[in-house]
């Protein structure tokens, strides 16, 4: 597979074109399957560009709707919608966010302290604990900034339930490398693994599904094929959906963030964009492969809009908005949500509005609904 990611608006469609010609009529049989970068992709690929918003998950469910028709696209699609439900969870419950955070400090702080975790975290990172695959994804993660979906839960399975080392420095660990790291899926996958996410329910890494679904290419041994669930003394708590801004008619300062990289397609209702910046605020500690990416994605984004309103974008630096009140796209919770200048109206997209209610408990509530939202 291709693990070059150009963060531009027009490769993210030549890839969703290439897969949905290819890959994309094998995609509900073979998604699970990982081969290796060297064999053809059986996913999509197309995280990085949908993290970003340089493609929106509304024109590529209805790009796979088209190719493959309702039937054939109903695996992948339900698939983008998992990334927009991981979205609306997080934003109903914030809390999950910031005690990864600080529980990640706080992990941190013990690798200094403690010889042994400081042992163990280091031989992980660094693809060295001798088990078979999850040193191959180590390295692989931190060279190319990429891995399968299959892989990161074994990987997330194995660094909690057989390594025993704290699920928060995994998280923190993949959002620094990942192209696609993104704060809402990263996070509540971990927690998902885990066990946190559905209290009880975790997912275990088995030697057999690892030999079968790599093909025979890894079979690990020595893993903890049976452990305990995870739990938490206080769960986050549920809090209310905030609601969109209004978009104030006449002349207005459009900002332009990591979350959301389409600025064509925003529901600017009558407003005129007159000024244009972009903020960049990368993960905490974020590797220079993703600070590029981000930088790259910026770049086009930016241009694009210059182009599609007909007025100066650049950074957003002083005054740059001139006094002008500042429409944002909505920055779900996260490293751009905390950016924002105080005083910025943040406009949600209809996709959003009409999934993000319908993501406040498990993934099904949402799932039964993802036809009617689509018709919609």
């Amino acid at each position: 597979m291709d693990r070059s990611f150009p963060m531009t608006r027009a490769a993210g469609l030549s890839r969703l074109s290439d897969f949905l010609e290819g890959a994309g009529a094998a995609y509900a049989a073979d998604r699970n399957t990982d081969r290796g970068p060297a064999s053809a992709a059986t996913t999509s690929a197309l995280s990085p560009y949908l993290r970003r918003r340089l493609l929106t998950e509304a024109e590529v469910a209805a790009a796979a709707e088209a190719a493959l028709g309702d039937e054939g696209a109903a695996k992948f699609v339900s698939e983008v919608f998992w990334r927009t439900y991981f979205k609306g969870h997080l934003e109903t419950h914030p809390s999950a966010w910031t005690q990864a955070l600080a529980l990640a400090a706080s992990d941190g702080d013990r690798l200094a302290t403690e010889p042994g975790l400081r042992r163990t975290y280091a031989a992980a990172v660094e693809g060295r604990t001798g088990i078979d695959g999850f040193d191959d994804w180590a390295r692989d993660l931190v060279e190319t900034g990429w891995l399968h979906n299959h892989a990161r839960m074994w990987f997330a399975s194995i660094w909690i339930f057989t390594l025993r080392l704290p699920w928060a420095l995994g998280a923190d660990f993949f959002l620094r490398h990942l192209l696609d790291g993104d704060p809402a899926s990263n996070t509540l996958s971990w927690r998902w693994v885990a066990g946190l996410h559905t209290r009880g329910k975790h997912y275990v890494a088995r030697a057999e599904n690892i030999r079968r679904y790599t093909d025979g290419r890894f079979d690990p041994v020595g893993l903890d094929e049976y452990p305990d669930a995870l739990d938490e003394p206080k769960p986050p708590r549920e809090v209310a959906l905030p609601r969109a801004d209004a978009v104030p008619e006449g002349d207005i300062a459009l900002l332009l963030h990591l979350d959301d990289l389409n600025p064509e397609s925003l529901p600017l209702a009558g407003a005129r964009v007159v000024r244009i910046g972009g903020l960049i605020a990368p993960a905490e500690a974020a590797c220079d492969r993703v600070r590029a990416a981000d930088a790259a994605a910026m770049a086009d984004a930016l241009a694009r809009a210059e182009a599609y309103f007909q007025c100066p974008a650049g950074p957003a630096g002083i005054d740059w908005a001139q006094g002008l009140p500042v429409v944002t796209p909505w920055a779900p919770v996260g490293p751009s949500a905390a950016a924002l200048p105080p005083g910025c109206l943040r406009v949600r997209r209809a996709w959003d509005e009409a999934a993000w209610p319908r993501s406040t408990r498990g993934y099904s509530r949402l799932r039964s609904v993802i036809p009617t939202l689509l018709g919609a």
